[in-house]
């Protein structure tokens, strides 16, 4: 039984935002916007991580936070896939069509 002058478990505010900035950075990663929030989440995580330990079961919200970690982490790799389809698109456009520096009539 609990002491009745325990403070109430609380989640950690830290870990709210990690999975709330996840699901930012998952959403517009396909437009390379994601990646801030995905940085911040994964920042946010690591210190709340620490939070969450340093309470001692007082602070819950380590399932959020580590669905806010994988959230940020896919909003990472869909950004990261996102550039290298550009890149290889960009190379194979510019291969088909190569710019001329002299005129068609010089050999």
């Amino acid at each position: 039984m609990r002491h009745p002058a325990d403070p109430e478990p609380i989640r950690d505010s830290k870990a709210v935002a990690a999975y709330a900035l996840g699901w930012i950075a998952i959403v517009t990663s396909p437009l390379l916007g994601g990646v801030v929030p995905a940085v911040l989440a994964l920042a946010l995580a690591r210190q709340a991580r620490a939070d969450i330990a340093a309470g001692e079961g007082w602070r819950t919200g380590s399932a959020l936070l580590g669905r806010g970690e994988l959230l940020a982490r896919l909003a990472l790799g869909v950004a990261a896939l996102v550039v290298s389809v550009a890149v290889v698109v960009g190379v194979l456009h510019h291969a088909a069509d190569p710019a001329h520096d002299f005129p068609p009539t010089v050999n």
